[in-house]
């Protein structure tokens, strides 16, 4: 099986959403029959992250995801779109409460918009993880962790909860074709 290795280590905005699928597509056009997604990502905007796991989960051959040392916020859907899903062992994913920047004044009727989109895209995010974790030992409370709670939780613990399927700090082989997308 031919494996082609992304190495994704930026925020979630619009270009690197851009710049991952184009990448995504050239190791498909060269012959890629897996992915491997290394992730290191503070998160970032909750509209590309959620196209992005959409992006993922649509591509015809499995995608594989591993924690490069830290997956945060929003990276952590960015990070659920794969199968098999690994971390180093020195690493950690971070759950925290959404946060917009406004410009400028805002309108009550674009302050209810914003809370209605806040409170989808806490819906859609606890849906996935749910998703993604399902039977797992330890439930994730994510609507908490996003609304007051924020959590770190370590490789030992993701196990548990189902991000992770194994601690691995060696996951490239020396023979795989390497991409990279970063800011």
């Amino acid at each position: 099986m031919t494996t082609h290795i992304i190495h994704f280590t930026g925020p979630i905005n619009s270009s690197t959403c851009g710049n991952l699928i184009t990448t995504c597509s050239r190791a498909l056009q060269q012959g890629a029959e897996r992915l491997q997604l290394n992730i290191a990502t503070m998160g970032g905007e909750c509209s590309y992250g959620f196209s992005l796991y959409n992006f993922l989960r649509s591509l015809p051959i499995r995608v594989d995801t591993h924690n490069l040392g830290t997956v945060e916020s929003m990276g952590n859907i960015l990070f659920l779109a794969g199968e098999h899903r690994t971390a180093c062992a020195l690493s950690k994913f971070l759950f925290h409460p959404f946060h917009w920047n406004l410009h400028g004044s805002v309108d009550h009727a674009r302050m209810a918009e914003y809370a209605m989109s806040l409170d989808y895209d806490l819906l859609l995010y606890a849906q996935i993880v749910a998703e993604r974790t399902e039977g797992a030992e330890q439930v994730l409370d994510i609507p908490r962790y996003l609304m007051s709670h924020p959590r770190i939780v370590t490789p030992d613990e993701a196990i548990l909860c189902g991000l992770i399927q194994a601690i691995d700090d060696s996951p490239m082989g020396a023979d795989v074709t390497q991409w990279s997308v970063h800011a």
